[in-house]
């Protein structure tokens, strides 16, 4: 991303959580039989074939061709200079990249510009709540998703979670921002990016022997259904908390934000027969493919201590406020995930988070006055400044590239 401006690091929200949508999410191989109809779908209809045996078909042959002919280098090179959704395509792109980036950009028929502007308006009044929920909390479920914590290890941002934090990090700068999907925005062009990532990584990771062999049985990554599962443990999850908490949400908000989220599916690839049309439809889908998936694994707990050490070290030199940063973790994710993640109990914390949060919100939400508020709520207020702030200068030099590997060993 080139000159992140003081208003994103201010404004930003819906910050992706460690992985988001870079991750190589995959459903474990418990998984249900897939029963959730096209009809509530933003489509409204479709052929109902199980999102699990669905993939990018256009888009991986397409990668995996600029990969095997190592066009990759230039590739990258020339799309670090497309920075905005109105931007002219570079003009070093290969030919048959550049024919299908021209079609990936264009915003499906059934995007809303008035909902997508209302959107805009919510993502920057709810920045704290969503960067929050995204970051911290979305990225302690994904570790908790089996294939996606051993995809994402084994893959070559794996070796470096700080630079695969930043990445991912860019897709959320973009939703979240005031101009999002304005000429000027990059949520289109951070998109689509990412959706090449995603093809590269379907196309690299079977190579790996390591990853293959935890896999469960998995040859292909990042199906259809594994991006609904990465997919709904950000803005269901997050919508879903935030009701938790009694944050004010108006219903012209409510479909606003569900929105923004349906046309980013849509570009980052995932067929409009499996976008969930409504929230009610959206959490249908979600307590079938998230919620039953999640459990342990030692890839998941390594990567889940990592993401929470550097959250620790950035708002206190040293992790001096680990012990809050894990009961903050706990809280958001619940205990059965955390005790998944193996993140430590810390009682005091704990008990103070949930005591004070909530009083913090209707503080916030100008429900209760200034002195209801626990003075120690203050301290969570800053720690969460911090990560925020952390999440948002990340991506600073930073782009989303198409990998050539996976993780070396």
């Amino acid at each position: 991303m080139d000159g992140l401006s003081r208003r994103r690091m201010l404004f930003t929200s819906g910050a992706l959580g460690a992985f988001g949508a870079l991750s190589a999410a995959s459903p474990a191989s418990a998984r249900s039989l897939w029963t959730w109809a096209p009809g509530g779908s933003v489509a409204g209809t479709g052929a109902g074939l199980d999102p699990e045996w669905v993939w990018d078909e256009q888009a991986d042959q397409l990668v995996a061709a600029v990969i095997d002919r190592g066009d990759v280098p230039r590739v990258n090179e020339a799309l670090r200079t497309w920075t905005r959704n109105d931007q002219p395509l570079p003009t070093a792109l290969p030919a048959d990249l550049r024919a299908f980036i021209d079609s990936a950009r264009r915003l499906p028929s059934w995007a809303d510009r008035n909902k997508l502007e209302t959107a805009a308006k919510f993502n920057e009044s709810r920045g704290l709540y969503l960067n929050l929920l995204n970051g911290v909390g979305g990225g302690m479920l994904s570790t908790a998703i089996p294939r996606e914590a051993r995809s994402v290890y084994y893959s070559k941002g794996g070796a470096d979670m700080e630079d695969r934090v930043a990445k991912t990090s860019m897709l959320g700068f973009a939703v979240g921002d005031l101009n999002a999907f304005r000429p000027d925005g990059d949520v289109i062009v951070q998109a689509v990016k990412t959706r090449l990532v995603h093809a590269a990584v379907r196309h690299l990771l079977p190579q790996s022997p390591a990853w293959s062999q935890t896999s469960g049985g998995q040859t292909i990554p990042i199906s259809q259904a594994d991006m609904l599962v990465t997919w709904h443990s950000l803005p269901t999850y997050a919508m879903r908390k935030m009701l938790e908490w009694k944050v004010p949400i108006t219903p012209a908000e409510s479909v606003a934000y569900l929105h923004v989220w349906q046309v980013t599916a849509h570009m980052l690839g995932i067929r409009d027969e499996y976008i969930p049309a409504t929230w009610t439809e959206a959490n249908k889908q979600s307590d079938q493919v998230l919620d039953p998936i999640l459990a342990s694994t030692r890839e998941g707990i390594e990567l889940t201590d990592i993401l929470l050490r550097q959250l620790a070290e950035q708002t206190s030199p040293g992790g001096i406020d680990r012990p809050l940063v894990n009961a903050l973790a706990r809280y958001l994710v619940g205990d059965q995930v955390a005790d998944w993640d193996n993140i430590p109990r810390e009682p005091f914390w704990e008990k103070t988070i949930a005591t004070a949060w909530p009083k913090l919100v209707a503080f916030r939400e100008k429900l209760i006055p200034l002195p209801m508020v626990p003075p120690l709520a203050w301290t969570i207020d800053e720690a969460i400044r911090q990560y925020i702030l952390f999440y948002l200068t990340k991506g600073q030099g930073t782009h989303i590239e198409i990998p050539e590997t996976n993780r070396p060993h």
